[in-house]
């Protein structure tokens, strides 16, 4: 049975002067419209909320979803939650759901209102998404915990300090300056890898050594929705759809001191997993967006994907590849490092922006004749790992 998107919405992202409950109601009405469905249609809805406790005082998130329609009261709504990887996981569970004939047209929101805390509650909140024993109490924030990648990357591979961080300058100034024709980013900024390596510390501060703020996404309030169906239903509404061909979930344990720290080992087996299950290899993807919550998690998705081996993940930034006109673009959105990152939105914002690019309607720069797309997702340090691939079917 095919999975396909019948219709989809993304919110603006950035700090945003709307609540958590404004982003659901938005990007739940947008998604039913853009479907070309009626609320009554929807028979399931799930939510992807990293902490809407922990940034809004609001658990118990997905009741709240009735006040998108009044036609949607009493409709199954489930809260989905797996740190930075929720939206994926909502889009797991609704599209399981559907598989397992329990529903024909599900709902899937991903939201997340950051900012209303101040940058210390909200690396509080995040930190919880850590080992909390031995991470997050220990006072090892994500910033930290990304830097430990960076370190194990120099060290396994031999890389001096401004090696990488010239590579690291190098991603950063390629999303910011992708986001410049993304209408919906958080910081679209044309800028290029000297001039953020030339930067006086007090404009690019070390965060947690060896990254600085120009490696570092965005504190982000955000959402993002889809429709999701049977491909047969939604060819009987629409007359080009985009169908999940796959999708691949690995988790890895939580704390990334059990894990290697040069490579996303859970995540190379989820997108080999995916390339398997959709039948493509590498070479078949148009485009890719990949989880750049720090700079230098998308030069190990570089690694990740295949797209360089191992320990060379600049050469996709020297040879061009990953480049807006390059063989396999990657964020052309701006990423999380530009377009936000509002956590539990995430997943769903990159399907969305799949989405959008498979029928030719890219949010931003859109990929010339692209037919298959990849996302790959993370949650927590790693742990938690997603790769869906989207094509477009008529």
């Amino acid at each position: 049975m095919g999975i396909s998107i019948l219709g989809t919405h993304h919110t603006k992202f950035g700090r945003l002067n709307k609540t958590l409950y404004d982003l659901i109601i938005e990007s739940g009405r947008g998604a039913i419209e853009d479907a070309g469905i009626e609320a009554k249609d929807i028979d399931s809805i799930w939510v992807g909320n990293l902490s809407g406790g922990g940034f809004n005082n609001q658990e118990h998130i997905a009741p709240f979803t009735m006040n998108i329609h009044k036609d949607l009261r009493f409709t199954p709504a489930t809260h989905v939650e797996n740190a930075c990887a929720s939206g994926s996981a909502a889009i797991e569970c609704a599209k399981q759901a559907i598989e397992s004939g329990n529903s024909k047209i599900a709902l899937v929101i991903g939201v997340e209102k950051m900012n209303d805390l101040d940058t210390k509650g909200v690396t509080k909140v995040l930190a919880m998404s850590s080992y909390w024993p031995d991470e997050g109490s220990k006072g090892i924030t994500f910033p930290g915990l990304f830097a430990e990648y960076a370190k194990g990357y120099m060290k396994h591979y031999n890389y001096s300090l401004d090696k990488l961080r010239a590579i690291l300058a190098k991603i950063s100034a390629k999303n910011h300056t992708n986001a410049v024709e993304n209408p919906l980013a958080q910081m679209p900024l044309k800028i290029t890898a000297e001039e953020i390596l030339n930067k006086p510390d007090e404009k690019n501060p070390i965060v947690y050594d060896p990254l600085r703020l120009f490696d570092c996404s965005l504190v982000t309030d955000g959402a993002a929705a889809l429709v999701l169906t049977t491909s047969e239903i939604a060819k009987s509404i629409k007359n080009e759809v985009v169908e999940i061909a796959a999708l691949s979930h690995t988790t890895d344990y939580l704390s990334i001191f059990k894990r290697s720290n040069y490579e996303l080992t859970a995540g190379k087996l989820a997108v080999k997993k995916a390339f398997k299950k959709a039948g493509i290899t590498l070479d078949d993807l148009d485009f890719a967006e990949v989880h750049d919550c720090f700079t230098i998690n998308e030069l190990l998705s570089y690694e990740a994907l295949g797209i360089a081996p191992d320990g060379e993940g600049y050469r996709a930034l020297d040879e061009g590849i990953v480049y807006p006109e390059g063989k396999l673009p990657v964020n052309l959105s701006g990423g999380l490092k530009a377009k936000g990152h509002p956590v539990g939105a995430t997943g769903v914002s990159m399907a969305v922006l799949a989405t959008r690019q498979l029928l030719g309607k890219a949010i931003g720069i859109q990929a010339k004749d692209a037919e298959i797309g990849l996302t790959f997702n993370v949650g927590g340090s790693a742990a938690s790992n997603y790769a869906l691939v989207f094509k477009r079917t008529k």
